[in-house]
């Protein structure tokens, strides 16, 4: 009872969405559940064809066919949304079984026992399903920062409802379901929502790969290639975002500015190769030492700053004092050698109506002082600021 017409536009529209998410899942490959969308896609292809055939095929072929097509898409949509959101995959043999049963009651009810109202049911039910749960999956965050996971969302729950409702639909005639007088209008609309949702659902993904290509960038504009913390920029820009909540809050924030001693010898006696590891170990162990929410970043070379969040001088320097004692006892392993790192460590809280840059410059006063008096060790900066409007920038290497 479905127009011709109708299925050929939609199986069209599904090799259009089915060759655009394969060539988006071809070019970012890294993208996680792309290639389970792109998959789903082309069983929805074969559902189409499957309608396209049913006068040409034996019945039961057909119906195993369009059950397992369905079914599939609909699973292959759930596990890409679960492994668009880092949410652990199902396991596997739930699908199988899922498709099994799916597969046997659709053979029941077609050979042994003809019902085709109880088949179509059944379908409606355990498809629609899943697309819910792949609305209620993908649907986190807040709206403004992930507009692509809720017209997802909005796509794919609308059309899980609609086939929950739609063996309901096929009762507007006084004979019940498949009624001659409304069977065909109803079908008309089932093939046109399935249109719509298709291809609202295959934007949706695309804007969704889009989204993960667009925080890939920023990660890599905001971060420091070689050891992963923000860079010089990033830092620094948070830094000032940080001071000025800080200043609306009135919450104390405390800066730490860390260098490693004597780095050059590092490079000097075992290469630059081995400075690498030996920022990236440094990193490592800061970050170990760090709460939640505390912000590092590389301004240079093997300077580091660090801001503490909430954190007042007192604070700070029980951090400072963790990050520098950790340092000391884990020595960079180069096989049988141990590489002593030490760092030195200048602690500074910011004082009312201080400016970021004022800030980073006490703190560095600081960290110099502690090189002064021999390196390895921690100073609090004075604690009074420059003027409020000083623009003067840290006196960095």
């Amino acid at each position: 009872m479905h127009s011709p017409t109708l299925v050929a536009i939609a199986a069209i529209l599904m090799v259009v969405m089915t060759l655009m998410l394969a060539a988006a899942w071809r070019f970012n490959p890294r993208i996680a559940g792309l290639g389970a969308w792109t998959l789903s896609y082309f069983f929805g292809l074969l559902v189409c064809v499957n309608l396209l055939l049913r006068a040409v095929a034996p019945e039961l072929l057909l119906v195993l066919l369009a059950q397992l097509s369905a079914y599939l898409m609909a699973w292959l949509n759930w596990a890409g949304t679960r492994a668009y959101v880092g949410a652990a995959p199902v396991p596997r043999r739930y699908g199988v079984l899922g498709a099994s049963l799916l597969l046997a009651t659709a053979a029941w009810f077609t050979v042994v026992q003809p019902e085709q109202t109880t088949r179509f049911t059944l379908m409606s039910l355990v498809v629609g399903t899943l697309f819910l749960l792949c609305a209620r999956t993908i649907a986190q965050g807040r709206l403004q920062d992930h507009p692509a996971r809720y017209l997802y969302a909005l796509a794919s729950g609308g059309h899980g409802l609609f086939l929950l409702l739609r063996p309901w639909l096929f009762r507007v005639g006084n004979h019940g379901l498949f009624d001659a007088q409304h069977a065909i209008a109803v079908s008309h609309l089932v093939v046109v929502e399935s249109i719509v949702a298709i291809v609202l659902m295959a934007f949706g993904i695309v804007m969704l790969a889009n989204e993960q290509v667009t925080l890939e960038l920023r990660r890599i504009a905001d971060r420091d290639p070689l050891t992963g913390v923000f860079n010089r920029r990033a830092f620094l820009a948070l830094l000032d975002k940080g001071s000025h909540y800080a200043e609306r809050m009135a919450f104390p924030l405390s800066v730490l500015l860390v260098d490693l001693d004597h780095f050059k010898k590092v490079n000097d006696s075992w290469g630059h190769q081995l400075g690498d590891r030996a920022l990236r170990h440094f990193v490592t162990v800061a970050q170990a030492c760090l709460r939640d929410g505390d912000v590092i970043g590389r301004l240079g070379g093997e300077e580091f700053a660090i801001f503490l969040p909430n954190a007042r001088l007192a604070q700070a320097e029980a951090i400072a004092s963790r990050l520098r004692g950790a340092l000391e006892m884990q020595p960079l392993r180069h096989g049988e050698a141990a590489i002593a790192l030490t760092a030195s460590i200048g602690v500074a809280q910011r004082q009312p109506q201080e400016a970021p840059q004022a800030l980073l410059h006490r703190a560095d006063e600081a960290m110099y002082l502690a090189k002064h008096k021999g390196r390895n060790r921690i100073e609090l900066a004075a604690s009074s600021p420059p003027p409020a409007d000083s623009t003067a920038a840290p006196a960095l290497p």
